[in-house]
């Protein structure tokens, strides 16, 4: 079986020959960090020659992505034997100054040490703000760069995803601020729909032009909850997420896409409700507050369920022979009649060791085969 096939397989919920596996993100600094284990002499074979003099830029939401790092990204995939790789939308970010960028949509960030933006203002301070405020005719189709290098490089045969933020995200960063966000719940719910509504319009416009150049399944990233509970009340989600999220759902697999909701967190309040909205894949069912066994045991054969391969203690700082040996046990406990894809709890950040994310995918490749009688 093909790992493209292995991927769609697992998210119709069927038994692929092996459990596939997924990375929502992989890091620009874990990428290099993982391709250095790899291929320890620079990189210098007929495929993969990375020539510094050739390093054109594309500016993601992330901070910033190389060519270089692209094909880096490529090589890990075919020398690892990934089932898929994700792939990010420029946002069209620019500096400002040394630490500080800001998107075309007119967010302002602070980089962290590894070129993570942290929000640090919106453009949208009331409703007023969103009368011409249309996020869809600032897309360009540059801002594809990432995705079509992969699909064209090593897409024909492994799973591609494309990686976009939910309403509920893109709107608090709008606001310049979850608590802003989180604050119109209350105070100005007319000002919650229009945002919904413009962000949502925007994520049609990228899935629409994904299917254009071949992109296979849609990741739709968000956290929606903390590890004790949902960030809103059950009912605020019903109201407020709920139906733009199914919405987008509902469009993409018009368009023949699989679809997966992220969201760390404990989301068992609404779970159900994830399920009814359409989702294909739940990701990362959080160790820390989700058990995975459980989770299986509710959702088989109303959802594949990905993850859980800690990214906060296991990953960072354990042993490879500590990785594998998790990895055999959540295979055992959530692999059963298929709908599972393995991956991190999150994703590969760079506090992850190398070679404990190496481990995670040898373990898969070991462990992971179902046996057909």
């Amino acid at each position: 079986m093909k790992p493209k096939d292995r991927i769609i397989t697992a998210l119709n919920k069927s038994i692929p020959d092996r459990v596939p596996t997924f990375e929502l993100l992989i890091d620009e600094a874990s990428i290099l960090k993982i391709a250095d284990l790899l291929y320890k002499e620079s990189f210098q074979t007929k495929n993969y020659k990375f020539n510094s003099k050739s390093n054109k830029t594309i500016k993601t939401k992330f901070g910033q992505e190389s060519e270089q790092t692209l094909k880096k990204t490529c090589f890990i995939a075919e020398k690892l034997d990934l089932d898929s790789i994700t792939a990010y939308v420029s946002s069209g970010i620019k500096n400002i100054n040394e630490n500080i960028v800001k998107d075309r949509f007119g967010v302002k960030y602070r980089l962290s040490e590894h070129g993570q933006p942290v929000v640090l203002d919106g453009p949208i301070n009331d409703i007023k703000d969103t009368s011409f405020f249309d996020m869809t005719k600032k897309i360009k189709k540059s801002d594809f760069f990432g995705p079509e290098y992969i699909i064209n490089r090593i897409g024909k045969d492994r799973a591609v995803f494309l990686l976009i933020s939910d309403p509920f995200k893109l709107s608090w960063k709008l606001r310049g601020g979850m608590e802003k966000l989180l604050m119109d719940y209350v105070l100005s719910p007319q000002l919650i729909h229009k945002l919904q509504a413009i962000t949502t319009e925007y994520n049609l416009s990228l899935i629409d032009y994904a299917v254009n150049i071949g992109i296979d399944a849609i990741a739709v990233e968000g956290d929606l909850a903390g590890n004790d509970a949902l960030l809103f009340s059950p009912s605020h989600f019903n109201e407020y997420i709920k139906p733009y999220l199914k919405k987008i759902v509902d469009f993409a697999h018009q368009k023949k896409l699989k679809i997966i909701k992220h969201s760390d967190g404990n989301i068992w309040s609404i779970l159900d409700d994830i399920v009814e909205i359409g989702f294909d894949g739940i990701h990362p069912i959080q160790p820390q507050c989700m058990d995975i066994s459980h989770v299986k045991e509710y959702l088989l054969g109303r959802a594949c369920i990905i993850g859980n391969i800690d990214c906060e203690e296991l990953l960072p700082f354990g042993s490879p022979s500590e990785v594998k040996q998790k990895v055999k046990e959540t295979i055992e406990l959530a692999a059963y009649q298929g709908g599972y894809i393995l991956s991190s709890s999150n994703s590969i950040h760079p506090g992850v060791k190398p070679e404990n994310f190496v481990a995670m995918i040898e373990a898969v490749h070991e462990f992971g085969w179902y046996k057909f009688s």
